[in-house]
């Protein structure tokens, strides 16, 4: 399945005690894509030549998702440059992150902010989310004057949001069978069946909680940017799902060569980018919770 990677990825750092698992999975689809946002295969260069066509072929979305593979250098390295040529024209409203929680953000800094500002201002956490990793991608936006927001579900809210069933009905049943079997995989079936549902609850809200925060920040004649984890981004299962039809969106989802194939119906555009090296995420899951899966009569495992 095609969020099993990038869950494994995510899911092997995080605690089910605190609920803190930075899945990219996603929720339903209202309403078809807009006919002009075509599903097209492009490498990097030609991505950036394609953004540049958008204010003279048709406008730009109001809320552009760009969704990454977590592990892969050159998805960050495609957030930055995406930022710099929509920056660079003024086309750029905002940037929100998954990467950050909501209620941060960097308008309060001096205009020539230093990294460490920038981290204490998105409250980043660096344990789940490396710096170093994600430093460009950041300060390309902050170093070009656009703000910078915390999109994603804060982890004291969690708890709380696994009790709540009224996450169930987002989805039709398909697609939120596809949530819980996304969890169910990328946590090698490790996880009791009876963990899933409150998981899925998380990632609905997580999704939820950065369409909100990018809705807010719309400006005409420019575009929000939503920077996630494909599974994020999927308009079947997610942010998309949480918008409101009259507002424009533009997935693109970049692809580690090799990597399961994203369904067309999810995404406009599809970025290939160089493979990334092989590696067992289960077998590290499974030496991680060798006595039994989080929540299951043992310690959880260290959080992002």
């Amino acid at each position: 399945m095609q969020l099993k990677t990038i869950l494994i990825n995510k899911l092997a750092r995080a605690t089910l005690a605190a609920a803190v698992l930075a899945l990219a999975g996603c929720g339903a689809l209202r309403s078809p894509p807009p006919s002009s946002l075509a599903a097209d295969a492009l490498d990097a260069p030609a991505w950036l030549q394609h953004l540049e066509r958008f204010d003279r072929a048709q406008p730009l979305p109001a809320i552009l998702l760009l969704g990454e593979q977590h592990d892969a250098p050159a998805h960050q390295q495609w957030e930055r440059d995406t930022i710099q040529a929509l920056a660079r024209d003024g086309r750029l409203a905002a940037v929100v992150l998954e990467m950050a929680h909501a209620g941060t953000d960097s308008r309060a800094l001096d205009a020539n902010p230093s990294e460490n500002d920038v981290q204490a201002a998105l409250q980043w956490n660096a344990a789940g989310w490396p710096w170093e990793r994600y430093a460009p991608v950041v300060m390309a936006a902050v170093q070009a004057g656009v703000p910078v927001y915390g999109g994603n579900l804060a982890r004291s809210a969690m708890r709380g949001v696994m009790q709540q069933a009224h996450w169930d009905q987002h989805l039709p049943p398909e697609a939120w069978e596809r949530q819980r079997d996304a969890i169910r995989t990328g946590h090698c079936g490790l996880l009791p069946e009876a963990q899933l549902t409150p998981m899925a609850r998380i990632q609905l809200a997580k999704d939820e909680r950065m369409a909100q925060t990018a809705k807010a920040l719309l400006q005409p004649g420019k575009t929000v940017l939503i920077v996630a984890g494909r599974g994020h981004v999927l308009r079947e299962v997610g942010i998309p799902t949480w918008l409101p039809a009259h507002i424009t969106t533009g997935v693109a989802v970049a692809q580690a060569q090799g990597a399961e194939p994203t369904r067309v119906s999810d995404r406009d555009w599809l970025v290939h980018t160089p493979a990334i090296p092989a590696e067992d995420h289960c077998a590290a899951l499974r030496a991680q919770w060798k006595d039994g899966a989080p929540g299951t009569n043992r310690p959880a495992a260290k959080q992002p």
